[in-house]
């Protein structure tokens, strides 16, 4: 990183937040992604097997220029994919950090960065399931429908380290959900029946990633 990029994070300010605690994620939605993206380097995508998407991360700890570069990447990685979301070990690190480039259902695009994120349980009377499709990028050119709540809060902190809320609905709140699960070690099949499990594998040892990819190691 050089000097003038250092320069230019130290001047990066935290998303503003609305009149309930969230983050304003849509603000400046494109141009935020595109910085990202331009800084960072794309990396091959981890598959199922990979055990890294196996296992729990570890807690994001320094808030450093470190974690700034891992993001770009990230941003950088999941635009290559054409993904709407990419936790880190999906690019075979071990943090909990996750990005997203997502639209909602009303099609307002959010994009943003949590690290640490913990997914906030819902009163029974918010849970309105969605039975739609889901895929992923660690499961290739395989989709399964799986039920999941049409809204979603998290909590964690964004780059810099500071306490943050985000809060999604339809599309977008299950993308949050997917990506917390990534960096707990969850991948969407692990919530399918067998059967529906064994379907994607299929899927996915049938077709061809369009993106580069990790080795299982």
């Amino acid at each position: 990183m050089t000097q003038q990029e250092t320069d230019q994070r130290i001047g990066e300010a935290a998303l503003a937040t609305d009149e309930d605690g969230f983050v304003v994620d849509t603000a400046d939605a494109e141009e935020r992604e595109s910085a990202h993206r331009e800084r960072g380097t794309s990396r091959p995508i981890t598959v199922v097997g990979h055990p890294m998407l196996h296992r729990e991360c570890r807690t994001v700890t320094a808030f450093d220029d470190e974690l700034a570069r891992l993001i770009d990447d990230m941003f950088a990685s999941q635009r290559a994919a054409e993904g709407v979301g990419l936790a880190a070990n999906q690019i075979g690190v071990d943090l909990k950090v996750f990005v997203y480039d997502c639209q909602d259902d009303e099609g307002a695009r959010h994009v943003g960065a949590v690290c640490n994120p913990v997914l906030v349980e819902l009163e029974p009377e918010r849970r309105r399931l969605d039975d739609s499709n889901e895929g992923c990028l660690s499961v290739p050119t395989a989709y399964a429908a799986l039920a999941r709540p049409d809204y979603a809060e998290v909590t964690g902190q964004d780059a810099h380290g500071n306490d943050i809320k985000v809060r999604g609905t339809g599309y977008f709140a299950r993308c949050l959900q997917h990506e917390t699960d990534h960096l707990y070690g969850y991948l969407y099949i692990d919530r399918l029946s067998k059967r529906d499990r064994k379907d994607a594998l299929k899927q996915m040892a049938e077709g061809t990633p369009r993106y580069e990819t990790a080795p299982n190691a």
